[in-house]
């Protein structure tokens, strides 16, 4: 971790006397402050601060370490940049988190383009159906979908994911097709934990309410392309991200269901640790999927 950030975050703790307040201050999720003040006290091994549940308190450690902190951001504080042009162009390694159905459906282009427009970065996309600890798995930007967010966590919007209910033919002639919401309860719905496992939510069409409807089937998995899969090949009623749903609706293999109701819309975001001194390369990637997302945003939506 940056021993100045580190040295900072130290700091700020200990002027505004708590780690949530610091957090704020910084502009930090309080999960990344407390890291850096884990590896403070690693790189000092010593105890650095006194806890209690009214306030903190520096140990000897601690007063020492302060001191040394002070002179360090002093210093750095002085230092003369170097001038340069491109001083602050984006390059480096960044760990990007996310969903098998966002990297299939939308960042095998995205990040192709990105690296094209920004030669001097890379990108290790690491993806996952969970939701990715960013501190521990130094992950530097999670894109995920969700209404439900860490507030721990600090996360720029970066589009709509609208969804859609569909069904194999197969599925459909064996079993019948649900002509209201209130009929899902009685199909084999493949639920899916991003959407909730056993409540899929509509607006009625006729009164613009919200309306949830209890759903249970025999799979469910924490991956929606495994869910899309299965549900081509006749496995049951599947709720799916509209954009990873439309090729097979388009193609035939699926049938969208209840077209009058409309599912839920769920945002999507990018989900960071620390506005602190963001690298040049972050900043850039979240602008570059807001712009990436607008024009896109129709098709998405269906």
């Amino acid at each position: 971790m940056d021993r100045l950030i580190a040295a900072e975050v130290f700091v700020t703790i200990v002027e505004r006397g708590s780690l949530t307040a610091a957090a704020d201050a910084l502009g930090m999720s309080r999960a990344m402050v407390t890291r850096y003040l884990a590896q403070m006290e690693e790189w000092s091994a010593a105890r650095l601060l006194h806890r209690s549940t009214r306030r903190l308190s520096l140990t000897p450690a601690g007063e020492a370490t302060l001191a040394r902190c002070k002179q360090l951001l002093e210093i750095a504080g002085q230092m003369v940049v170097l001038d340069g042009s491109d001083a602050d162009a984006p390059r480096g390694l960044l760990r990007v988190a996310c969903a098998q159905s966002i990297a299939q459906q939308v960042f095998g282009a995205a990040i192709t383009e990105f690296l094209r427009r920004y030669p001097q970065t890379a990108v290790d996309l690491v993806v996952d159906g969970r939701a990715v600890n960013l501190v521990e798995e130094r992950i530097d930007l999670a894109v995920r979908i969700t209404n439900e967010l860490d507030p721990n966590l600090i996360s720029r919007p970066l589009g709509i994911c609208e969804s859609v209910v569909c069904a194999s033919p197969g599925y459909l002639a064996a079993h019948g097709t649900p002509l209201r919401v209130e009929d899902l309860a009685v199909h084999n719905c493949l639920t899916y934990s991003y959407f909730g496992n056993s409540l899929w939510k509509f607006t009625d069409p006729k009164t613009g309410e919200p309306v949830s409807v209890p759903v249970s089937g025999n799979l469910s998995a924490n991956e929606s392309m495994t869910l899309l899969a299965a549900a081509r090949e006749g496995a049951g009623v599947a709720l799916q991200p509209l954009f990873a749903a439309a090729p097979l609706i388009e193609s035939g293999q699926l049938v969208h269901l209840l077209p009058r109701y409309e599912p839920q819309t769920l945002g999507i975001h990018g989900v960071y640790s620390s506005r602190r001194q963001m690298p040049p390369a972050l900043r850039a990637m979240l602008d570059f999927l807001v712009d990436w997302f607008k024009p896109r945003a129709r098709s998405m939506r269906g």
